[in-house]
């Protein structure tokens, strides 16, 4: 098939590289034209595994190109992904459609023959039923214009692998002919077996919501739970284990640790509550709330952790080194980083922070400059006082903590994601503090 992808950000650019792979004729459509000189040349402009080669291959082969013309993507193809950002709005409660929108009247002038147009960005519920009537409005092709929610269940880190293989699809639609697009550009998924949910579009709108506010909700309830182990002297790994063999409790995102962050799940969590709050579900709301209060706080129980860390010693003059700035392991986005408000945090409390990321220093730099930022790994501990571990790379848990222990004044260690194995890390002679165990 040919299909256009409008919008190419953390959303678009894997989306329309995974659609490539399937075999389909893809053009990508955003408005910044440096971004589509660079995609065209196969330049990748966020960090995602596997999605350099994905787009280098693909814009090489012509199966993928990339424009600023909307009109060239509506000559082009009669099936039109819509993913733009839907920040949160200024209120800080509910999503931002402007972009939704704005795509929406760019479009619809340029659609003279029936077609379908695929939403895939997280919208608030009724989203759909007033973009098909702004689209039928203005397109030609009038009420020959289908519009189909689609939303996507990305894990950023992971957007290329969770596109190629989703574990479910989901599509809120209202015509025969909206359904048939939506199976044939899917195809090559739904023959390997994955389930497709053909729903109304209010269900598939509130669908990606209550999944990302449910892992809201986990991970808030294994941090209050973290809280009160450090409070009792219990461990919260073994607590995490012990819930895990529940099979209907599962320990999948139940890591103890600062927080969630990054483009989705923090505005997920506060627009599910306002639409809970509209939709007249006042309990509902109360408990949504309360995962959002608990995470808000998590920045705080770090500092606390730190300074007893710390002991006699102050966080005021203390070198403090970082270890994460992305809001998690695998991507380069730092859009809500639990780490960089931890990190700032400590510098506020007049330490003397470095940051270190394998990924992030280059774009947590243009939203933190006032931090400094060190992209070598055994560099970033010269004279530091305290080592905070706030993203949970791989590399950090890889690393070699005999051959790091010599470089700090004193190998002082507080994991803050509850990652590591302790006991390595204290045989090569570090004292390690983590969030909900027992510090030694």
């Amino acid at each position: 098939m040919r299909i256009s992808v409008i919008g190419c950000g953390h959303l678009g650019i894997p989306h329309a590289a995974a659609m490539a792979e399937l075999g389909h004729e893809v053009i990508g459509v955003d408005v910044d034209q440096a971004k589509v000189d660079r995609l065209n040349a196969g330049e990748c402009p966020i960090f995602e595994i596997g999605l350099p080669e994905l787009l280098a291959r693909h814009t090489e082969s012509g199966r993928l190109r990339f424009t600023t013309d909307i009109r060239e993507a509506a000559d082009f193809t009669d099936l039109h992904f819509i993913g733009v950002g839907t920040p949160i709005d200024a209120d800080g409660r509910s999503y931002d459609t402007g972009q939704v929108y704005g795509a929406i009247r760019q479009l619809a002038p340029h659609l003279n023959r029936p077609c379908t147009i695929v939403g895939k960005s997280t919208v608030t519920v009724g989203t759909t039923r007033r973009v098909t009537v702004l689209a039928q409005s203005l397109a030609p092709a009038g009420e020959h214009v289908d519009v189909v929610w689609n939303p996507e269940f990305l894990r950023e880190g992971h957007a290329v692998e969770d596109t190629l293989r989703p574990d479910r699809l989901i599509a809120g639609l209202t015509t025969a002919s909206a359904e048939k697009a939506i199976r044939d550009v899917y195809a090559p998924i739904l023959d390997a077996g994955v389930p497709l949910f053909v729903t109304d579009p209010q269900t598939a709108e509130l669908a990606k919501g209550a999944a990302n506010t449910f892992l809201g909700l986990k991970i808030s309830y294994i941090n209050a739970v973290a809280d009160m182990c450090d409070a009792a002297g219990a461990d919260i790994s073994e607590i995490v284990d012990i819930l895990g063999i529940d099979p209907r409790i599962g320990s999948g995102g139940m890591n103890p640790g600062i927080g969630y962050g990054g483009g989705c799940l923090p505005k997920d969590v506060r627009a599910f509550t306002a639409s809970a709050q509209q939709l007249g579900a006042a309990t509902a709301a109360t408990l949504l709330r309360a995962a959002e209060n608990i995470n808000e706080a998590r920045t705080g129980v770090a500092m606390d952790l730190i300074t007893r860390a710390l002991g006699d010693r102050s966080v005021q003059g203390a070198r403090v080194t970082v270890w994460g700035a992305a809001f998690k392991p695998g991507t380069n986005d730092v859009r809500e980083s639990p780490a960089l408000a931890l990190a700032h945090a400590l510098q506020e409390a007049g330490g003397v922070v470095t940051v270190h990321d394998p990924q992030a220093v280059a774009t947590a730099m243009i939203r933190n400059p006032e931090l400094d930022y060190s992209d070598d790994l055994p560099a970033s501990l010269d004279g530091a006082d305290v080592v905070v571990l706030a993203t949970e790379w791989p590399e950090y848990q890889q690393a070699d903590p005999h051959t790091l222990a010599g470089r700090p004044g004193t190998p002082l260690l507080v994991d803050c994601r509850t990652t590591l194995n302790a006991e390595s890390w204290r045989a090569a002679g570090w004292t390690v503090h983590q969030l909900g165990r027992p510090g030694r």
